[in-house]
């Protein structure tokens, strides 16, 4: 199954500097088998879908609006480029939270408030966020604002100058973390057949039964994990991801 990347960011008054970084992160979320998913709205995320249309990858954007008449005209936002377009009917704001919740990992480029906003949702979240430095805005002020939050989610926060270098190390993050998800996973199963009690003895067998089963599908899912982060090591060594 192939991960979700969201790219949140400004839509108007951004440096040319700042647009190709964006279009070269859509590049890069695409060259290494991910989706890019989007508040399907102009400006930097934009550049992003165009990034990755251009290279193959599948877009998905998350519409404010309730139709496509809605997106297109009391929103002005663009649907060139996207694979998807998901009706919230929620606005602007209220978007936010189903379009972060869609993302396996959240890439913050330049942004003002309401990439702040999103930046919250994916820390309070848990997420994987990845910052593309020297894209201005928001996202050259978050490193500052972590010490301020102060506040332990789970979430990991990247910073890097290249997309590039920022996407391989969000990936190979939440492949590490699915691993260590589904190891955590394989202990419980195992401490709770080894705790389970039962007077009855058909009970017992059945439990026993049915904790196997789960053991089995978790070493089974192990096993998977392992070998994708294995798989894309030696893709990125020889230079190349399956796009």
């Amino acid at each position: 199954m192939k991960m979700t990347i969201g790219v949140m960011g400004s839509v108007s008054n951004n440096t040319q500097e700042a647009s190709e970084l964006a279009y070269k992160l859509g590049c890069a979320i695409a060259n290494n088998d991910c989706i890019t998913v989007t508040g399907a709205c102009p400006g930097l995320p934009y550049d992003s879908v165009m990034g990755a249309k251009d290279n193959g990858g599948m877009t998905v954007g998350v519409s404010p609006g309730h139709n496509f008449a809605e997106h297109t005209i009391r929103y002005n936002s663009p649907h060139y480029g996207f694979d998807i377009l998901v009706y919230t009917g929620s606005g602007l704001m209220g978007r936010e939270i189903t379009g972060v919740r869609t993302c396996d990992m959240v890439a913050i480029v330049g942004g003002r408030s309401g990439t702040l906003g999103e930046f919250a949702i994916a820390y309070d979240e848990g997420k994987i966020i990845g910052v593309l430095k020297g894209t201005g805005g928001i996202s050259d002020a978050i490193e500052a604002l972590i010490p301020v939050i102060n506040k332990d989610t789970g979430a990991v926060v990247l910073y890097n100058d290249d997309p590039e270098k920022l996407v391989v190390e969000m990936v190979e993050l939440s492949i590490a973390r699915r691993l260590s998800r589904a190891n955590r996973s394989h202990t419980d199963a195992q401490a709770v057949k080894e705790d389970v009690q039962f007077n009855d003895m058909s009970s017992v067998e059945e439990a026993i039964s049915s904790i196997e089963n789960e053991i089995a599908l978790l070493q089974e899912s192990i096993t998977a994990h392992k070998e994708e982060l294995k798989n894309y090591k030696n893709l990125k060594e020889f230079g190349h991801t399956d796009g």
